[in-house]
């Protein structure tokens, strides 16, 4: 505005310069007030664009920053994201070598069970006939090949073993009374009572008063007459039976 009525004020002089001097024809008033009139709208559009280009300036600056803000979000959600694939990355090779040692600890439960499965398969035979038939269930359960093992659990296989060993043990502490078919010495079968001490020992007797005495091996067992013994098993069976009074009974006895 300053440098408008400066302007404006040397225009004024140099008029009435002209117009008291007479020495020189001037613009006429009409030209001057069109001269002015021209110069007040360049200065209007000046200041307008002036004006538009401040406005422009500012919104420029504020996309500015926000492009800014935009790029420093951005640029800390990179970070979060590369921090997040590291950790993950992380936790995968941690899970990776947890699963490399369960794989390393299933194998070696494989190659135990199948080592105790072995163990049973080689003493089935000379447990007791009243054994073996307990277990039976559990024992048909072994698997006998390699495509049995795949359709059998690890777990399941263990458990198979367990049962087995659990009814193995509980049978070498107890005294169990069978009725069996034996064939005796003349070659025919016979039913006879059969009484089993723990897993190594057994004696039988049948109705005639024929006796004998059993004791595994590794094909199964192995049964011997002995009509000594005949009075005294008899004796035994009627005592577990409680038709007798206990007392002691000798028998004779083989350890393994």
């Amino acid at each position: 505005m300053k440098n408008r009525l400066i302007t404006m004020a040397a225009l004024a002089c140099a008029l009435g310069l002209t117009s008291s001097g007479g020495e020189a024809e001037g613009p006429t008033l009409e030209e001057t007030r069109l001269s002015m009139s021209k110069w007040i709208e360049t200065q209007q559009i000046i200041s307008k664009e002036r004006n538009e280009w401040q406005q422009g300036k500012e919104i420029l600056a504020g996309r500015l920053e926000l492009v800014r803000k935009e790029t420093s979000t951005l640029d800390q959600g990179i970070r979060a994201a590369q921090a997040q694939i590291a950790e993950t990355e992380q936790k995968r090779d941690d899970l990776r070598a947890e699963s490399g040692k369960l794989e390393a600890q299933a194998a070696h439960m494989a190659e135990s069970a199948e080592a105790l499965e072995a163990q049973l398969r080689k003493l089935y035979p000379s447990l007791p006939e009243p054994v073996q038939t307990r277990i039976a269930p559990l024992y048909q359960r072994i698997p006998a090949d390699e495509a049995a093992k795949a359709r059998v659990s690890l777990a399941e296989r263990f458990q198979n073993v367990l049962g087995i060993l659990n009814e193995v043990n509980k049978a070498s502490t107890e005294i169990t009374v069978s009725f069996e078919v034996r064939t005796l010495s003349d070659g025919k079968p016979s039913e006879v009572k059969a009484i089993y001490v723990g897993l190594t020992q057994a004696y039988y007797v049948n109705a005639k008063g024929e006796a004998g005495i059993g004791r595994p091996t590794s094909e199964g067992w192995k049964w011997e007459p002995s009509e000594a013994v005949a009075s005294d098993v008899l004796a035994a069976f009627e005592i577990l039976q409680g038709k007798h009074t206990p007392e002691f009974v000798p028998l004779p006895v083989k350890l393994p």
